[in-house]
């Protein structure tokens, strides 16, 4: 029998790790095209806004991808995870749908429209209602969610609260940061001078909002002070402020000397920091404050037959993207890309 739930917390583990880097994927990879979207007003004039999507637009599908696999990863390892958090965030996940879908299609009738200032707004609007909603789904997760056994019994607007408010507007900032290190890489000109100014004060005002969420955090979980000052955790729990911090001086150096490739590494570094200091800080709850990782996993038999099935999937998904990512690398100009 203890042979038998090792076993099964083994899995359990795999599988918290697997989702774990599918959601971080997702949001860096899928994050700088969102924050895309949001800098369409800042760009001036049509061949500007030609230029970010094109930037964007090859790769499009492969960043898709990582939301449609950790969905569906999400409810055939957690099913627990999935039922509760779609009761108690149903309002704010379904917008983010609607805000997926309408930036997408967007996007597509703005490559074959006449007339494109429609569907600029609209990719614009997509895409920060998408990241707006991503925010106050993290916050509705860090208030607490009322659970009574296994089913959400709270209400359908326990997730707007001003912490998950304050959440929100800290990953538009975050998303931009992505964006405009993203399109450093991909463009050159006025639009790459553009982005090395929205990157240095997205970069600051990421870092002011990661201060005041860590700050913030202990008054909506108060079970995270005690994850914070509780030997073991205590003692690895801290590497991570102290990776964002040097993430951050990384971002802000490498933006003075004019560097490309790097800003958006260190960006990258910066949002892993934050996401595993996160994790750290609630685990083992899956959904804070009552159920455990554990306690919403499935049965021992469906996680070893679906994670084999994972474990063949998540190859063929990284290959696509990473010879998504080396076919349409080099910049961006005029007539497409160049190298």
């Amino acid at each position: 029998m203890l042979h038998l739930e090792v076993l099964t917390m083994d899995i359990v583990t795999a599988w918290i790790a697997l989702i774990a880097l599918i959601i971080i994927l997702y949001v860096i990879l899928d994050g700088f095209s969102l924050g895309i979207g949001v800098l369409f007003p800042f760009m001036h004039g049509e061949q500007e806004r030609d230029t970010l999507i094109d930037s964007v637009a090859p790769v499009w599908s492969a960043n898709q991808t990582w939301l449609v696999f950790g969905g569906g990863a999400l409810f055939v390892a957690f099913p627990v995870i999935y039922g509760v958090l779609f009761s108690a965030l149903y309002i704010p996940l379904v917008t983010l749908l609607y805000g997926l879908i309408f930036r997408g299609v967007s996007l597509e009738f703005r490559i074959s429209a006449t007339r494109n200032s429609i569907w600029d707004r609209a990719f614009h609007a997509g895409s920060l209602v998408a990241v707006v909603s991503q925010g106050l789904i993290v916050g509705g997760v860090l208030s607490g969610t009322k659970v009574t056994g296994e089913n959400f019994s709270g209400g359908s607007f326990d997730w707007l609260n001003p912490f998950s408010i304050a959440l929100a507007a800290g990953l538009i900032a975050g998303y931009l940061l992505l964006a405009s290190t993203y399109l450093i890489i991909k463009t050159t000109g006025s639009i790459q001078n553009g982005a090395y100014r929205i990157a240095f004060r997205a970069a600051f005002v990421v870092l002011i909002f990661q201060v005041l969420m860590i700050a913030w955090t202990p008054f909506q979980y108060p079970q995270v002070l005690i994850h914070w000052l509780t030997p073991p955790r205590l003692y690895f729990i801290w590497i991570f402020p102290v990776l964002g911090l040097a993430a951050f001086y990384g971002i802000i150096s490498s933006l003075r000397s004019r560097r490309e490739i790097t800003p958006f590494i260190f960006s990258s570094v910066f949002f892993f920091a934050g996401y595993l200091g996160l994790f750290a800080s609630i685990y083992p709850y899956a959904i804070p404050p009552d159920i455990t990782f554990q306690e919403a996993a499935a049965q021992r038999e469906t996680l070893v037959f679906t994670l084999s099935g994972a474990v063949f999937i998540l190859p063929i998904i990284l290959g696509y993207t990473i010879y998504s990512y080396r076919i349409f690398r080099g910049k961006v100009g005029k007539e497409g890309y160049y190298h």
